[in-house]
């Protein structure tokens, strides 16, 4: 009797998009207190293109071969022992293991009970894939990191983008008057999401127009020293968070100078605060914007597609329906 095999995203080196292989891998089979997830989808984030090419978080991974993606939205299919929380048929979402292999890329996911959440209600599969590490490390910088409080001025860069757009809305749901920078045809989806003030990067320096917030959230940093410009329209006393590339010496120093606090973050896998977040999807105060989706086998053009950095919302791959 041979063993049960699954559909897989694989890579055995780093290198561009044609290194992710469509392969047969052995089904797993879940630990105790782990679950097995039939993968409906998966979301594509900046940090699986990083890490195919040897950057993000292939210093953890490795050296290939490994499977590709953290973000899983699907069905429990088999529950290993002393797991309570869940049962086979129930529908749930996470982002296992990061910064660990996950291999959400797959037909099949096995992890920890208690790195799931159940899925929203009010969203299908390939919404609800788009969320997770996303919007957690939104959360975590937002609630946890700077604790924004109603009637603080929050300056969000790339607001547009994956984290972005969830970003502006957990700011906009917690009272803040959030300020988001973006392409001029990013504006009406921005105001419709929550943005109060918006600010045409490629026209427009933020610091003509900004001053005194109370957080930056930088999702763009280096570029054109977005991460240094940042500093300079924060209050003393404010925050300063860099989340693609965290915080250099030289905006360290700046923030120093200024008086204000700066500091990277790495988003970690967190059920409590998908919870909350799923009760702000269900009721209507969080919108996940889809641009597009692939079939698994085009994995690669999806990481493309996500890679050129104009997507509004999140790339997603349709793994099984």
């Amino acid at each position: 009797m041979t063993n049960p095999t699954m559909r897989a995203i694989r890579q055995d080196t780093h290198g561009d998009s044609s290194v992710l292989q469509l392969v047969d891998v052995p089904r797993p089979e879940p630990l105790p207190t782990e679950i097995r997830v039939r993968v409906r989808a998966a979301g594509v984030n900046p940090v699986d293109w990083k890490t195919r090419e040897g950057g993000g978080m292939a210093g953890v991974l490795g050296t290939p071969p490994f499977g590709m993606g953290w973000d899983v939205s699907g069905v429990v299919d088999a529950v290993g022992f002393g797991v309570t929380t869940f049962k086979p048929g129930d529908e749930v979402y996470g982002m296992p293991w990061f910064p660990r292999a996950a291999g959400a890329y797959a037909e099949y996911v096995t992890a920890p009970s208690r790195q799931f959440a159940p899925k929203p209600r009010s969203i299908g599969h390939v919404e609800a894939a788009a969320v997770p590490l996303a919007a957690l490390t939104a959360w975590q910088a937002l609630v946890d990191t700077a604790d924004v409080q109603p009637g603080q001025r929050v300056l969000i860069h790339a607001a547009a983008g994956g984290v972005g757009h969830l970003a502006v809305q957990i700011a906009r749901a917690r009272g803040a008057h959030v300020i988001g920078t973006g392409s001029a045809g990013r504006e009406e989806f921005l105001r419709a999401i929550g943005v109060d003030e918006f600010i045409d990067y490629r026209s427009t320096r933020f610091e003509d127009q900004v001053r005194d917030v109370d957080l930056v959230v930088d999702l763009v940093g280096d570029a054109q020293q977005t991460n240094l410009r940042s500093i300079g329209v924060i209050k003393p006393g404010g925050i300063y968070i860099g989340v693609p590339s965290g915080v250099s010496p030289a905006v360290a120093a700046a923030a120093e100078a200024r008086g204000v606090r700066a500091t990277g973050i790495l988003v970690e896998p967190d059920r409590q605060a998908l919870a909350s977040i799923t009760e702000l999807i269900d009721a209507d105060e969080l919108l996940v914007a889809v641009q597009e989706t692939f079939p698994l086998e085009r994995a690669g053009a999806a990481q493309d597609a996500a890679a050129t950095g104009r997507t509004q919302g999140k790339i997603v791959i349709e793994v099984s329906r």
